[in-house]
């Protein structure tokens, strides 16, 4: 079955089920499914349909019409530049058959790719989520970023698969909004935001995909209305980036009820592995598992290849890079990794970001993560600079909380301690904010 399959199988289970909220607007799934079927008239099959990402139910008609017509759905950054946009959509006519979606990267590595991904993959994507983090019919499920990037569409995919509810908020700058998203009921739809010291009062399941960065946020400025929620989040999910360990242990602290997953997982490979953290002992940069359509190798290099019905099908329109990265039905990636005894996946961090300081390899999440541990470190990334005696040396960039100027011989002598002498940086510079990309990565780039 593809996803409008299920989508219309739902619309005759659970016709009056609430399927998607976005502000004071919602639809049952029997409503979804007319206003799907209504727009699919607008596109014809095998057609490539190129339209902005938004943060609203439109976004998801469109999107699953497309795939009713048996057209590709094409989802761009919201703010691309018209020229960008309209030189990607003249490039993208035709899809091969089986393809659902192509989804551009984000292009921290290099130049933006287009991804194809198939039907197959999906609904592969969906069954890992729904087998490995426990997705349900009776879930609410807050989307609160980008749906042009895998992270957050995603966890549509098995919301629409269990016929469970979307609410779709724009981003995490008004925290007010988000957590009335999490006040959420049918009765709810028309009532103000509440503001920050408003208890919740019922008793729906929820969860939530974040980046670390918005954890950081919330960590800063509402973590005891975070907390207040405890008995209402089902799970909540990370990826895109390393969560630092001190953060996993606040937020075990806060949720002690709440399942938090780390998840391994890029537009190239799908969704991979994920690992519950808040089970007693939250190791750091474990990944967990893979899930069941997903297998994972460790290359005689120290690389992750990984391998199932996830994978992308390659790069739209350039199979020369396709086959550097996809080889025997298997994705070889850039990032450093080891499996434990259990079977568990471990991430190091990618080997192009690995920095070489006198003749020493130091993996710059490494040092992130230990200063991340440190109370007068709000956000950091450790890079390489030039230095007037070794040439190079490790630098790290640091943003302080709010008033606080940064203590470096302090900071130095913390990292002394906790690493190996040829990790701790030489260099230590106070900043307003550290550069990251769109979905909240470090933006290592930037720095180069």
């Amino acid at each position: 079955m593809s996803l409008v399959d299920y989508l219309y199988q739902n619309a005759q289970r659970y016709s009056s089920k609430v399927a998607v909220v976005c502000g004071d607007r919602s639809l049952t799934y029997a409503q979804l499914w007319q206003e799907v079927e209504r727009r699919s008239h607008d596109f014809r099959p095998h057609e490539v349909v190129c339209f902005r990402s938004s943060q609203d139910i439109d976004f998801l008609v469109t999107y699953m019409a497309v795939h009713l017509a048996g057209g590709v759905a094409a989802p761009l950054e919201h703010g691309m530049p018209d020229a960008l946009f309209e030189e990607i959509c003249g490039r993208l006519r035709e899809a091969s058959d089986g393809i659902a979606d192509i989804l551009y990267t984000t292009g921290t590595t290099g130049q933006s790719k287009g991804v194809m991904v198939s039907h197959r993959a999906l609904i592969a994507d969906a069954e890992n989520l729904i087998a490995g983090q426990g997705f349900s019919h009776d879930l609410v499920f807050v989307v609160n970023g980008p749906l042009n990037h895998i992270g957050s569409l995603s966890k549509i995919w098995p919301c629409i698969i269990l016929g469970a509810t979307i609410i779709i908020i724009e981003g995490m700058k008004d925290l007010n909004a988000f957590f009335h998203a999490l006040d959420y009921s049918p009765s709810s739809l028309h009532t103000p935001p509440s503001s920050l010291h408003t208890p919740p009062s019922s008793k729906q399941k929820f969860a939530t995909f974040f980046v670390p960065a918005t954890i950081r946020m919330i960590l800063q400025f509402a973590p005891d209305k975070l907390a207040s929620y405890a008995d209402k989040l089902d799970f909540i999910e990370s990826g895109a980036a390393p969560l630092p360990q001190a953060d996993m242990l606040r937020l075990c602290e806060l949720l002690p009820k709440t399942r938090l997953y780390n998840t391994y997982a890029s537009t190239e490979t799908g969704i991979i592995a994920t690992y519950n953290y808040n089970d007693g002992r939250c190791m750091a940069n474990c990944l967990g598992r893979p899930m069941p359509h997903s297998h994972v190798l460790i290359t005689s290099d120290g690389l992750i290849a990984c391998q199932g019905d996830t994978l992308m099908s390659g790069y739209v329109g350039d199979p020369e890079l396709t086959a550097t990265v996809l080889r025997d039905d298997t994705i070889f990636t850039s990032d450093i990794g080891t499996l434990d005894e259990e079977g568990m996946l471990h991430l190091s961090g990618r080997a192009s970001d690995v920095i070489n300081v006198g003749g020493f390899k130091v993996s710059p999440i490494e040092v992130e993560e230990v200063a991340m541990s440190n109370s007068m470190v709000s956000d950091c990334i450790c890079i390489s600079a030039a230095h007037p005696v070794t040439g190079r040396a490790l630098k790290l960039l640091v943003v302080t909380p709010s008033g606080q100027t940064l203590d470096k011989r302090s900071i130095a002598r913390y990292l002394a301690d906790r690493l190996e002498p040829y990790k701790v940086p030489m260099l230590y510079e106070q900043v307003d904010t550290i550069a990251r990309t769109y979905n909240g990565k470090l933006d290592r780039k930037h720095y180069q």
